[in-house]
């Protein structure tokens, strides 16, 4: 008897391969701007927290050594700058005296530049806040003061805003969320 062998071809159709490309093509289309947005968020949220940390550690520390601690812009970390650009940077340092410029010893963080081009603009114009022993912030212009965090592209939906009122009580919010504690002030 004839045994008849049949072979089969090993490989992928041309339509197979074409089909194959066309799926990877439309995921690909609705991954990557859900993953920049991904990206961008995770920093602006990076950012904004890195501020808010700073202030609850130092109001913390305020109270636990019964003297004033201050957070002020200072892109070198040596001393305040006195503008209110916080992108810049900032320190977190010791101020029993009121000064400006602080003893190397005094200084218990310090955070550097921002890498892009955010930008993190107080309003009113606040360049320091010092929390006191009891945990106020003291000097803070009006009821309180909040520091808008815009993303290079000035796209509103990664836009937020950290307030800090006279209690010292803090608060991140979203575009066009009130902002607690702050009366008729809201996150723009």
């Amino acid at each position: 008897m004839n045994q008849i062998t049949s072979r089969r071809a090993c490989g992928f159709t041309l339509m197979e391969l074409l089909i194959t490309i066309a799926i990877a093509a439309i995921v690909m289309t609705l991954g990557i701007p859900s993953f920049r947005y991904v990206t961008n968020s995770n920093r602006i949220a990076g950012e904004v927290n890195g501020l808010l940390g700073d202030l609850q550690f130092a109001r913390a520390e305020a109270i636990k050594e019964g003297q004033n601690v201050t957070v002020c812009v200072s892109a070198l970390g040596a001393s305040c700058d006195g503008t209110s650009t916080w992108q810049s940077g900032w320190m977190v340092y010791s101020n029993p005296t009121g000064v400006t410029t602080p003893v190397a010893t005094s200084i218990l963080r310090i955070q550097s530049t921002f890498s892009g081009t955010d930008t993190f603009v107080a309003f009113p114009a606040t360049s320091a806040i010092t929390f006191n022993r009891e945990g106020y912030a003291v000097g803070i212009p009006g009821a309180g003061t909040l520091i808008s965090l815009h993303d290079f592209t000035g796209t509103t939906a990664w836009t937020r805003c950290l307030s800090i009122t006279m209690n010292g009580m803090t608060q991140t919010a979203k575009i066009n969320q009130a902002v607690t504690g702050v009366t008729g002030v809201t996150c723009l």
